[in-house]
């Protein structure tokens, strides 16, 4: 008899459904009202508009390329609330779709933000592409794009579970998402595609910068 193949690490968007699937359940099974379940909800999410992560999750860290040829470190925005999004030129409608989101949130926002957009497709990563991207959803001169070779962004897909769309371009798609990293270099919160917005995104922005730094 066959061996089973070894089970598939599940993406932070799923393991975030389960969680709030789970804390449904037991408000239902406890006889907790529609008011009280929400307002755990609300507390749970520490008053975030994106998904709230579990504390104490530190970014991976990443050396990879911008798209004007310098050497870009996560590292380097530490003390910085920092934009994290997997992208790429020839995506379409759903890389349109986060990048205007993005754009949005920027417009709305006092200060400058650092946006890093790592790539997901380095085969689509030209300079004439890239450049054609930035420009088409306003993030020209606004944010860093970051690639690299396929084998140093397939580390970092893993790091981050991004399916990249070499393997699969309908689960890249549907799990198109923005994370927030904080001061700390701590995965802080996470934005599908169905709840992101401009005014989501900065908010919660803003949120994280307000927070007071540490050592």
């Amino acid at each position: 008899m066959p061996a089973s193949p070894p089970p598939q690490p599940r993406s932070r968007l799923a393991t975030i459904a389960v969680g709030i699937a789970v804390a449904a359940l037991l408000a239902g099974c406890s006889g907790g009202s529609s008011s009280t379940a929400s307002s755990s909800t609300t507390s749970g999410s520490a008053g975030f508009a994106g998904a709230a992560l579990p504390p104490g999750i530190a970014a991976p860290g990443f050396v990879l390329t911008d798209q004007h040829g310098r050497s870009v470190s996560l590292a380097g925005y530490r003390g910085r609330v920092t934009v994290l999004s997997f992208l790429y030129p020839t995506c379409g409608p759903a890389c349109v779709l986060v990048a205007q989101q993005i754009r949005g949130a920027l417009d709305q926002l006092s200060a400058p933000v650092p946006v890093l957009l790592l790539s997901a497709e380095p085969a689509a990563d030209t300079q004439a592409s890239v450049a054609r991207f930035l420009g088409q959803v306003g993030l020209d001169g606004r944010v860093e794009y970051l690639s690299g070779t396929r084998a140093q962004l397939q580390r970092l897909w893993r790091a981050y579970h991004i399916t990249p769309p070499s393997s699969s371009r309908s689960a890249f798609d549907r799990a198109a998402s923005v994370l927030l990293v904080d001061r700390d270099g701590r995965e802080r919160v996470l934005f599908g595609i169905e709840q992101l917005t401009p005014e989501s995104l900065a908010h919660d922005i803003g949120k994280l910068d307000g927070e007071p730094a540490h050592p």
